[in-house]
């Protein structure tokens, strides 16, 4: 009888254990015009979900759904594969210049980590925003502050961005104003940028690329290097997503050599075309450090 409950609470522990002791993922995924059809496909919504549940918060990007339906829909089905936690969303509102409209969103567990505020972009300075600061972006920045309690890094905020590929170098240089705007208003430079900044192959050049204040400051480390290939089609090798971190808590805050696309074609054992049916991208993640005393993922 006490072997029996000594087995009993050595498995309650290491249950314990592994809940805290994880290192946090944080993902970003452009889902390629995420809406209604793909809501309703079985087959993309199961691979999906299982993307989406490595992950304990992820930037959705391309969610194109007037009706509003398609991501409460992904988060039930999330909230239905993994009962040990509980997700949630906060999303932004319908974004673009025109009729063509896409939104943000940020799915996350929150058993393991709080929305403080959100806020999409010009809205940092109390509501107030200059055209010019409108006009550089097709679509404006939403940009999400989290506490995380078990993590070195406690507060942060997430800036994600899609970029339109005939403008990706202006609008992530303007992604340093809006960095700036964000120091001022909530006092941290634990900022994480993140998303399809189409910053890569006939998007950029060399010569603009260095003069980018996003890259060419030595103060932000881009995680996701240029050799990295993000694109799901074999034919292309581009690091068009990317993750740029800045401040000293944030840098030393990151599990090393966690940054990295995820290859979900090879790791379902998916054809190219089936792949391509979920997305052209793959997601891009980084693993933030546990508190200490604590073991990251590989050492459990």
């Amino acid at each position: 009888m006490c072997v029996c409950l000594l087995s009993v609470l050595l498995v309650t522990c290491s249950v314990g254990l592994w809940h805290v002791a994880m290192s946090l993922k944080i993902c970003a995924f452009n889902v390629q015009s995420f809406g209604e059809a793909k809501a309703n496909n079985k087959k993309i919504m199961g691979i999906l979900i299982k993307i989406l549940a490595r992950c304990d918060l992820c930037l959705i990007q391309e969610v194109r759904d007037a009706k509003g339906e398609a991501i409460p829909t992904l988060v039930k089905d999330l909230n239905s594969f993994d009962k040990s936690h509980a997700y949630s969303y906060v999303e932004s509102k319908r974004l673009g210049k025109k009729t063509y409209k896409e939104q943000y969103v940020y799915i996350y567990k929150k058993d393991v980590l709080q929305v403080r505020e959100h806020c999409q972009y010009p809205e940092l300075e109390g509501g107030e925003g200059t055209n010019n600061d409108t006009e550089v972006f097709s679509r404006e920045p939403f940009i999400v502050r989290f506490h995380s309690p078990t993590t070195l890094v406690k507060d942060f905020v997430l800036v994600g961005q899609h970029t339109c590929p005939k403008t990706a170098m202006k609008e992530i240089d303007e992604l340093y104003t809006v960095f700036n705007g964000i120091c001022k208003k909530w006092k941290t430079e634990n900022v994480v940028i993140l998303g399809d900044l189409n910053a890569a192959c006939s998007y950029i050049t060399i010569k603009g690329f260095r003069a980018v204040r996003l890259r060419s400051d030595p103060k932000f480390r881009w995680l996701i290097g240029d050799e990295q290939d993000t694109t799901v089609r074999q034919k292309t090798h581009c690091a068009y997503d990317r993750i740029v971190i800045h401040g000293r808590e944030m840098i030393s805050g990151i599990v090393p050599d966690s940054a990295k696309p995820f290859n979900f074609k090879e790791e379902f054992h998916l054809t190219e075309e089936e792949a391509l049916e979920v997305s052209d991208h793959f997601p891009v993640e980084v693993d933030l450090k546990p508190i200490h005393r604590y073991l990251l993922r590989h050492e459990l």
